[in-house]
């Protein structure tokens, strides 16, 4: 029988790679100290496999011809998330020191589900959560993880909330339901579909707010609910529910309150809107998205339990392979609907150990700052009006007379040149134009000036 010949123990399978390794690092370096192009975005799929072409193939294209391909065909196809003109949905200004951990952190290539395998990461991430759980107001027993995004911080946090329940009693004959508003974010009914609970909605008052009488309402008429959900920093408007008041109705009911603050959960850091949170001390589990208003890049979430005993008992994994890991410890694992992690927390404490929290609390301060000059002058325009009073760093406003058409050439012309991107959304059933202010660099003065263009 002929036997295979086996390579020298010194030919590495992928060759020499140190200048394919240097170039990317130095393209990174670049891109780190370039201003973002706010006219990058999306092209059409067929446009964009026809430049792109085929880089994926047996042989190969090479290091720099990969290179090129992102820089020159598929970069500019993204948008630029961190430009301070970038207005739409929820947009990302990470810190450059952040984003340049964010490098280390992939060249770290940490296993961070488990405290054997990533206790140095899992440590710095605990010291960024713990700064997080003070401005809730949460003991120090406290505890979390990071995870992706709210969509499953939101998932594993009602997820811990049903086993919580589960422990008190059998599953009710018409199955499980959670309580939220209409304005909550839409991965608490994708959470709901996934867990096969049903979503029990509950009106918001005048102010677009749900409050705890709502909230008392429904518990008092619907048997089998697990947990509510408010929102501290709504999507669509930056608006924070009555969160001391819905706290009272789940106490007097025993259900579990979870608050997604993935948006607004940053302005707890601020102390010119902190009193709008009173009550969120007394929440059970609480998110937030550092990728978005805590300067942090993509994808980032911090999950955070009041008492994380019931999270653990929900979502550690037990398998053979997994005997040895020692649970007297911190894993993340045991706190979420996940196993495999990166420790993408990193470059969040990274940058909070650079700048400290001082300049944090100042650079949220600074886009509320701003989101209220634009919304002043929006307030003293002529031709614009404020459709709602901003609470936190969302601005809704429209253009009098102007139709759903209007707004969406004027939004799509200011993208094109590279303006503004600001994009129109539906308020209480009619079409109006909304800004996120998430950026500290952001000018009013330059935003205002764009918004002449609305005459």
């Amino acid at each position: 029988m002929p036997v295979k010949s086996v390579p020298p123990a010194d030919l590495h399978v992928w060759g020499d790679e140190d200048e394919v390794v240097a170039a990317a690092v130095h393209y990174a370096w670049r891109r780190l100290k370039e201003e973002p192009d706010p006219k990058t975005g999306a092209r059409p799929a067929a446009d964009l496999a026809a430049a792109a072409a085929t880089a994926v193939s047996p042989q190969g294209i090479g290091g720099a011809a990969a290179l090129t391909l992102f820089d020159r065909v598929l970069s500019p196809a993204t948008r630029a998330q961190n430009g301070p003109m970038n207005l739409a949905y929820i947009p990302a200004a990470p810190t450059r020191a952040a984003l340049a951990f964010e490098a280390v952190t992939g060249a770290a290539n940490i296993f961070a589900g488990t405290w054997e395998s990533g206790a140095g990461a899992i440590h710095a991430e605990n010291e960024a959560l713990a700064w997080l759980t003070r401005l809730l107001g949460w003991p120090g027993t406290a505890a979390g993880c990071f995870v992706s995004g709210g969509t499953i911080g939101n998932l594993s946090a009602l997820v811990a909330a049903r086993a919580a329940a589960a422990t008190t009693g059998p599953r009710p004959a018409d199955g499980w339901k959670v309580v939220c508003a209409d304005s909550a974010h839409s991965s608490i009914k994708s959470a709901a579909r996934a867990m096969d609970v049903e979503v029990v909605t509950a009106p918001v008052d005048a102010r677009g707010h749900l409050t705890g009488a709502a909230v008392n309402e429904v518990l008092d008429s619907t048997p089998g609910v697990f947990a509510v959900v408010a929102t501290a920093g709504t999507t669509n408007a930056g608006l924070i529910d009555d969160l001391d008041d819905i706290a009272d109705a789940c106490e007097r009911h025993g259900v579990w309150l979870h608050v997604d603050g993935a948006y607004g959960g940053a302005g707890l850091a601020a102390a010119s809107v902190r009193h709008r949170y009173n009550g969120i001390e007394r929440a059970d589990s609480f998110i937030v998205d550092p990728h978005k208003w805590l300067f942090a890049p993509y994808d980032c979430c911090a999950l955070l339990y009041r008492d994380p005993a019931p999270a653990r008992a929900a979502h550690s994994q037990s398998a053979h392979y997994l005997d040895a890991i020692d649970r007297a410890v911190h894993n993340p694992a045991d706190l979420a609907l996940h196993l495999s992690r990166r420790a993408r927390g990193l470059p969040f404490w990274f940058s909070l150990a650079v700048h400290g929290t001082d300049r944090y609390t100042q650079a949220v301060e600074q886009t509320l700052t701003t989101s209220r000059q634009v919304a002043d002058a929006i307030r003293a325009s002529d031709h614009l009006r404020l459709v709602t009073e901003p609470e936190l760093s969302v601005v809704l406003f429209e253009r009098p007379g102007w139709t759903a058409q209007d707004y969406a050439k004027w939004s799509a012309r200011a993208a094109e040149t590279g303006a503004m991107l600001c994009v129109p959304t539906q308020w209480n059933g009619a079409t109006v134009l909304r800004m996120a202010f998430v950026n500290p660099d952001t000018r009013a003065d330059d935003v205002i000036d764009v918004l002449r263009t609305l005459s």
